[in-house]
C-alpha cells in the first residue's frame, strides 16, 4: 500500500510541475477554437448566402456560380487538414508573418472549416418554407 501511496504522490508531483505548461496549451486551444469559429462563421456566413442567391432556384439564379461554388466547396471539405497545412504555408505566413505557432494555425482551420459551416448554413436557409420567401417578395423585400 505503502509504494501505490509513493506512486501517487510522485505522480502529483509531476503534474504540479507541468502545471504552467497545460495552462499555458489550453489557452492555445482555447484562442485556436475560438478565432477559426469566429472567422469560419463569418466567411461560413457569406459564401452561403452567395450560394443560397446563386441556386438555380434562388433570389438571383446563377447556374454556373452555384455550380462552381458547390465544386469548390465540395472539393475543400474533402482535403486532409494535415495536408491543407502543409500546401497553404506560403499563404499562412503572409497573412500572419509566421507558419508556426497558435495564431499560424489559425489560418488553414478557418480555410478547412469555412466550407462545413457554408453547407450548414446553406441547408438552413434551404429548409425555409418557400411560402415564407414568397411573402416576403409580394411585400417587397428584394
Amino acid at each position: 500500500m505503502a509504494e501505490s501511496a509513493d506512486w501517487w504522490t510522485v505522480e502529483t508531483q509531476r503534474l504540479k510541475d507541468l502545471a504552467p505548461e497545460l495552462w499555458e496549451a489550453t489557452l492555445q486551444t482555447l484562442y485556436m477554437v475560438a478565432m477559426s469559429t469566429f472567422f469560419s462563421l463569418v466567411l461560413g456566413f457569406f459564401l452561403a448566402v452567395v450560394m443560397i442567391s446563386a441556386h438555380p432556384h434562388g433570389l438571383r439564379p446563377r447556374p454556373r456560380l452555384y455550380h462552381v461554388l458547390d465544386i469548390l466547396v465540395n472539393l475543400v471539405r474533402s482535403f486532409p487538414f494535415i495536408i491543407l497545412l502543409v500546401a497553404i504555408i506560403p499563404f499562412t505566413r503572409m497573412v500572419v508573418g509566421t507558419s508556426i505557432g497558435s495564431t499560424a494555425a489559425v489560418v488553414p482551420l478557418v480555410i478547412a472549416a469555412t466550407p462545413f459551416a457554408a453547407r450548414l448554413i446553406e441547408g438552413s436557409f434551404l429548409e425555409v418554407d418557400s411560402g415564407v420567401i414568397e411573402a416576403a417578395r409580394s411585400f417587397g423585400a428584394s
